[in-house]
This record gives C-alpha cells, structure tokens and sequence, in this order.
C-alpha cells in the first residue's frame, strides 16, 4: 500500500508539472506517453476552452434578468467528473428522474454504505441498527442519487434497471449471506426541495422498507424489522392503524423549505438547545409515503430519532464545505440538538466525503469541522482572498463565524481554541481589521457580537478577560460607526 500511494503521488505531481506546460504554453518535458498525450490534447481542446468562458456567467444571468434567451446546459458539478455542464452560466436542466439512481450512483452509494459500517464498528466494536440520513435535491442532481442510493444500500435493497434508458423499475432484496453483515434501519430527513422533485423516490424507499420489515430474520441481523413488529403492536394496543410504524421518510409540511433553524440562530431568539430542537422537530415531523404525504407526524419522527445511533450527512463535491453554508448545521446539527434533547446524549456523528468517489471518506463531524478549520477558515491565503471582494468579501467571514457557531450550538463541535483562533485571524488582525471597518463594519459587529454570545451561552468558556474587554470595545466602536455613516447618508 505504501508504494502505491507513492506512485500516485508521482503521477499526480508529474501531472501538474505537464499541466503547468500546457498553460504556460512550452513543451512538454520529460515528453508525454500516449495515454497522458491523449488525456493533455482533450484538456487543452475541449477543457480549458469550456473553463475560460466562466466568465460568462455574470452576462447570461443579466442577459436572463432582461428577458432574453439563455443557452441551456446539463446540471452538474464539474469536479465529480461532470466536464459536460462547462461552460457554466447556462440555464441548467435535469435529469431524467426515472433513472434515479443511477447505475453510477448506486456504486458509490454501496460503497459508502460499507464505508459507514467500517467506521461505525472500529469506532464502537460493533455492527450499527439505526442511522438517520439528511437527503438534498441539489446534491442528487449533481451525483444521479448517491445518497439516496446508500441509504438503500445500508438497507440491504439494490435498485432494478431496465431498458435502454436504465430507467429504476424495481427493487431486490439483497440476503444477508450476500451483505456479509446485517441490515440497518435508515430514517430518511429530505429537503423540500428532494420532496417536489422526486416524490416517487419517496414512495419507492417506503416500499422498500415495507418489503424489508417483513422479512423472517433475526432482530440481530434486520433491526428494522424488529422495530416495525413492536411499534405495530404498540399502535394496535392503542386502538390505532399500524402504519406509522412503517413511516420512514420525514421532510418539511408540503409547500414549506428548509429545518426552521436558521431564523432562531440568526435572530438570537432561543435560550437553549432544547428551543433549537423543538423547532426543528416541528419543521420536520411531516411524513412521506405512497398512501400518506405531507401527514404530521412529529411523534413519530421522535420516535425514530430516540433510537437513532448514527446521524450522517454526505458532501459530493469540494466546491464548497460545511462551514458556508447554512443548511449542513440546519441539517445535520438539526438531526444531532433533537437526538440530544430526546435522549440526554449527543449520536455518532459522520461526515461522508464523497468528492473524489474512488476515495470515499468517512469521518467524524468533529474531524470534518477541524479539517476545514485548518485548510480554510484561518487560512491566511483565504482570508487575503476575501479581501479582495470588499463588502461581499467581509460577509463572507461573518457567514464563518456564524456557520461554526451554530454547528456548535446544535452539535457540540467547537473548541476554545478554534473561537480563539477565529477571534485572532478576523478581529484583532490589524490588517484584517483595518479592511472590515473599511468595507463592511455590519460584518465586524456581527463577528465580535457572535464570540460574545458563543462566550455568554458557554460555547467558548476559556476566554482572556481582556480579549472579552477588546470584544464589547469593538462592539462600541462599530456601533458608532455604523449610526454615524447612516446620519452621513441621510444628510
């Protein structure tokens, strides 16, 4: 193993050498095989044309914004080997949702899933039950249903292709003399955005779970099944129909977008993550089958979350990470503050990274939070970058900052030291400072504001007296300044 990923690394290497040529436009030394002509030839004729007309995407959305045509393109992330959607700034179309997901996909989903299961029991000695999975429209548009496509995986379900169009016509149930393992109980969070999409992917993973519970297995080797045989009589105690103990699949009431939690964050107006929780449940707790849509059922969905040991969340590409944006803490940190709040503990956390699906990751939230904390946001090369875009530029350090408190809030997954170095590299920066009172002082106080509060709700508990002393002075200053430009443009 060690000579092949030294052999990797001197191909990769070799390869940003010829590439570095080609762009600087000298010969190629030491001089190209076939293969690696073939590969250089189609970069340079088909690639670098597509990628220098990026910037045409500021003049087809103005173009788009005036009423007139815009050229359409295939949806896509070019880094998940999706060369075809470039040149970006097209008005982007679909894909065939009956082919969902794809045959692709369903590789990289198998795959994950067993890459899950591998973590979970060198983490915890054994084989996992339960694992709650957030699913989002975008991301399978982008990959052909990956995510969608683990979670029939860690089931035990492998989709049915037919056709010339390999279009998904049914499902398989795999025996477990196949999977070598047992089957685990997936519950399903889809964004309302996967919901109107691909509403018969919904009703295809309920069938799915359906035909699985009744299988004649052991609890030990189809918890779901186990699951399904106890709720199902608890309801008939009850004198209720039994068929919530099937429900699965859980999303935002039909019409409505998003985990209810970004308003309550942005808005400080939550006094604990009891509060956080409680709305995210009743953003959520709406399920989704073939017979019942958009049906309230947020006792249900406790249900679910109580027995949840793993919640998982995937990233398909690396055009962005989980700290610019707000819906992987809505999400992700959404699923952990009710799982913490049901059951007086936070769930094993995972961060799948499947941007470079030969290589698929698995990783603990934590890790994924300190990784991008390193690679990014006290990068000073990144930093400098977003110095250079002024106002749009100092906002985008605010969203960081933000971003990282609220997975923190909801996951518990900062430390003083990230708050720390975050406060140092954007604040009390001269240099960086001097730019965000220059460019953006509504992103300075939101900033200092965000630390103070990360110290006042114990998130950062170790702080220098005097670091807290330079917070509320900068909260003063900005303050000034900030009522002092707008007395100057109302003059």
């Amino acid at each position: 193993m060690p000579r092949r990923r030294e052999a990797i690394a001197a191909l990769e290497a070799q390869a940003a050498v010829w590439v570095g040529q080609l762009l600087a436009g000298e010969p190629y030394d030491p001089a190209p095989g076939m293969e690696a002509q073939r590969v250089l030839t189609w970069l340079e004729t088909r690639l670098l044309p597509d990628l220098r007309q990026t910037p045409q995407e500021l003049t087809q959305l103005l173009r788009g914004l005036g009423g007139h045509y815009v050229p359409s393109g295939p949806a896509g992330a070019p880094s998940r080997g999706r060369p075809e959607v470039l040149p970006t700034g097209r008005n982007f179309y679909g894909v065939d949702v009956r082919a969902i997901p794809t045959e692709t996909a369903w590789d990289v989903g198998q795959r994950a899933a067993q890459a899950v299961i591998d973590r979970y029991t060198q983490d915890q000695g054994e084989y996992p039950r339960t694992l709650a999975l957030s699913v989002w429209g975008t991301a399978t548009l982008r990959t052909g249903g990956d995510d969608f496509a683990e979670a029939l995986a860690l089931l035990g379900v492998r989709p049915v292709w037919a056709g010339p169009s390999r279009r998904v016509v049914d499902f398989e149930i795999l025996p477990l003399s196949y999977l070598g393992r047992p089957r685990v109980d997936v519950t399903l969070r889809v964004s309302g955005f996967f919901r109107d999409s691909f509403p018969h992917l919904l009703d295809f993973f309920s069938q799915a779970v359906r035909a699985v519970a009744q299988l004649a297995e052991s609890p030990a080797d189809n918890p779901l099944a186990a699951q399904v045989a106890q709720d199902t009589q608890a309801f008939l105690d009850q004198g209720l129909p039994p068929e919530p103990a099937y429900l699965r699949v859980f999303g935002p009431k039909p019409g409505s977008y998003g985990a209810g939690l970004q308003g309550l964050i942005a808005a400080q107006s939550w006094e604990t993550p009891q509060d956080l929780a409680t709305a995210f449940l009743n953003w959520s707790g709406y399920g989704y089958t073939g017979a019942a849509w958009g049906e309230p059922a947020r006792d249900v969905l406790c249900q679910r979350l109580q027995n949840t040991e793993i919640v998982l969340h995937n990233q398909d590409n690396r055009e962005h990470d989980i700290l610019d944006s707000d819906d992987y803490y809505q999400f992700q940190g959404g699923l952990t503050v009710a799982i913490r709040t049901l059951t007086g503990e936070n769930p094993i956390i995972y961060h799948g990274d499947h941007s470079r699906p030969p290589y698929l990751k698995i990783r603990t939230l934590k890790e994924e939070i300190q990784r991008v904390y390193r690679s990014r946001v006290v990068n000073p090369k990144w930093i400098q970058a977003m110095m250079r875009h002024g106002y749009k530029g100092a906002f985008e350090l605010a969203a960081t900052v933000d971003y990282f408190f609220a997975y923190d809030a909801t996951a518990q997954t900062g430390a003083d030291y990230m708050y720390q170095g975050m406060a140092q590299a954007y604040l009390f920066n001269p240099q960086v400072r001097a730019f965000l009172t220059r460019s953006n002082p509504w992103a300075l106080r939101g900033m200092a504001e965000r630390f103070w509060e990360a110290h006042q709700r114990g998130q950062w508990r170790a702080v220098d007296p005097e670091l807290l002393a330079k917070l509320r002075r900068i909260i003063h200053e900005t303050e000034a300044l900030i009522e002092q430009r707008g007395q100057t443009a109302q003059s």
